[in-house]
């Protein structure tokens, strides 16, 4: 096939977009692939269009290969099925609801595990039906608060989402485990490198779950992988925790004066100063800091939460929001900041740069009256036999030598501070690195949370029914062309992988000769007949600057030049990766050409 430029909806720009930040957000704007229509929302053209199924038929053929079919739902989705498993209110701002001219509710869709479940439920009913796996390419709608970076992070996307139905568990697994063999084989055809990461379900719900985070600097993600091969994202990595301390000889916890000791840093220098260690001087991390955080339920509900930590740890909130679940009915997305001076106010136990653990004191303390809807959770760091510098909920006090499980206790062990270089992996694999990623898939053992919310069950061998256990597995599609163009491209412009890019050679006639014109409108002919997919530039008026530099911005990976050298019998042949140029023959540039693609 030939596209010919001339006719071509496309208009390149020069400049960059205003509100364009990264690479792939300016380029694919520049070169004409998208359009912005609002923010996070785009319009895709035809060069676009043509990366974006080729990504989709690599998606399709490797969802094939493992026997999934695909499906087709709608976007626009009644409010009932989501009212059942509550994630019509869980999954808060941003769900985009709207209602018919009779009033009645409907969603646009961020994720259809309820579809899926239901139509699964109103056409099988035996285990013979299964397993089963089923899939769809289609739109999904989030109100990102802050769209960004163009493609990456928007409010209208294109996402392959599938579901696995199984009888039992064992299924599960064998299920969990095609679809992640089918994923690797995906990126690896993508050429796009991916780390597979240890991660948390999340609002989604689940056991076990993955992501395929592609490693860059501009990914919103942060994960870590050690050299013994251990990786996770972030929030789903756990502590290496000291073992519990026998805290039976150690001496009782004193209350000492502390004013003006707000903060760590005032509190260590109070500490040595006015009560000094024998053995070395005190350090943040003998301090235990107490963060006072506002949890905004689903329901909007506020719920104060305060985290003891090492002092010399910062909470990480990405953390807390991931883990949090296990001790709030989160659910869904919940709001987080730190307390405000109101919510202080309101818990008259709380002393703000004083906060401590629950004493045995005639002081105001957690868990009184004042402050009963306040959760304390800890560290993993603060384990039994621990003693720490703390606050003891007296203006202008702390505690010293105050012992985990002896003289306070928590409500939970959450993790929730940040991840360093260096911090220890939880598999003994050795010390970690951090490094920055772009979630490209993600895949979850969702179990049978969805399937009993609404009623899928099955007969099994035996004639009794039982629900059915399902997994999820999602990769973003228009993301994955964005993180394409992200990692193939230069101060030029675009340089697709051959497999997605929009044509096997960009053919350009540069001059105003009609030898040249009527040379390269035959060997575009030739290459078309051969198999190839063509871009031609025949724009007869457009200057040889103009056209290289459209050529190099496109991105198609070869480039076949008819110019001046057609004098001396040959044109010139561009790799786009390399800037590797040679002259051949004008009888064997379609030959040469085919090898190019061919390689």
């Amino acid at each position: 096939m030939i596209t010919r430029l001339s006719s071509l909806f496309l208009r390149t720009l020069r400049e960059d977009p205003v509100d364009a930040e990264v690479a792939s957000h300016k380029l694919l704007v520049r070169a004409g692939y998208i359009r912005r229509a609002a923010p996070g929302i785009y319009t895709w053209l035809p060069l676009g269009l043509s990366v974006l199924r080729k990504v989709e038929q690599i998606i399709r053929e490797e969802m094939a290969a493992i026997g999934a079919q695909e499906v087709h739902f709608p976007a626009l989705l009644p409010k009932e099925p989501y009212e059942v498993t509550n994630r019509w209110t869980e999954y808060g701002e941003g769900l985009f609801r709207l209602q018919d001219r009779k009033g009645a509710d409907y969603l646009l869709a961020p994720t259809h595990e309820e579809m899926f479940t239901l139509l699964v439920k109103d056409l099988y009913s035996s285990y013979k039906d299964l397993p089963l796996a089923i899939y769809q390419i289609q739109n999904k709608y989030r109100d990102e608060a802050r769209p960004r970076a163009g493609l990456l992070r928007g409010r209208e996307f294109i996402m392959k989402d599938s579901y696995s139905f199984d009888v039992d568990d064992a299924g599960l697994d064998a299920s969990y485990l095609a679809h992640r063999g089918a994923y690797l084989r995906i990126f690896e055809r993508l050429g796009l490198e991916v780390v597979p990461v240890k991660a948390t379900a999340g609002a989604m719900g689940g056991s076990r779950s993955e992501e395929f985070l592609h490693p860059t600097a501009i990914g919103e993600d942060t994960f870590v992988r050690s050299a013994g091969g251990y990786a996770a994202n972030v929030e789903a990595v756990t502590t290496v925790a000291p073992e519990p301390i026998d805290y039976a000889s150690l001496p009782a916890a004193v209350v000492r004066d502390t004013p003006d000791t707000p903060t760590i840093d005032t509190l260590v220098d109070a500490a040595n100063r006015t009560e000094p260690r024998a053995d070395r001087p005190w350090t943040a991390a003998d301090t235990l800091k107490n963060v006072v955080l506002a949890v905004t339920l689903p329901t909007g509900e506020r719920q104060l939460v305060i985290i003891g930590v090492p002092g010399d740890r910062a909470v990480d909130l990405k953390r807390v929001e991931a883990n949090i679940g296990a001790f709030l009915p989160v659910g869904g997305e919940i709001g987080l900041e730190a307390a405000s001076e109101e919510d202080l106010k309101k818990n008259t136990a709380l002393v703000k740069g004083y906060i401590g653990p629950g004493l045995s004191t005639d002081e105001p303390v957690l868990g009184s009256e004042g402050a009963a809807k306040v959760l304390y959770l800890v560290d993993p760091r603060v384990v039994p036999g621990s003693s720490w510098i703390t606050g003891a909920n007296v203006d202008g006090k702390h505690v010293f030598g105050l012992v985990a499980e002896r003289d306070f206790g928590w409500d939970g062990v959450i993790e929730a501070t940040e991840v360093r270089e260096g911090d220890l992996a939880p598999d003994g694999s050795g010390p970690l690195e951090l490094a920055r990623g772009i979630e490209m898939g993600h895949i979850f053992q969702l179990g049978r949370k969805y399937a009993e919310a609404l009623d899928l069950k099955v007969l099994d061998q035996n004639g009794k029914q039982v629900v059915v256990t399902m997994g999820s597995y999602g990769v973003g599609v228009t993301r994955a062309v964005a993180a394409l163009a992200e990692a193939n491209h230069d101060d030029r412009g675009l340089i697709w992988p051959r497999n997605v890019a929009p044509a096997d050679v960009h053919v350009v006639a540069v001059g105003r000769g009609e030898e040249i014109f009527s040379t390269a409108a035959q060997l575009a002919e030739e290459l078309s007949a051969a198999g190839l997919d063509v871009i031609y530039d025949d724009r007869p008026k457009v200057s040889p600057g103009v056209k290289f530099g459209d050529a190099e911005l496109l991105g198609v990976p070869t480039i076949l030049a008819v110019g001046k050298g057609l004098a001396d019998g040959v044109v010139e042949l561009k790799d786009r990766r390399s800037g590797e140029a040679q002259n051949v023959p004008v009888a064997e540039a379609v030959a040469a050409v085919r090898a190019a693609v061919a390689h």
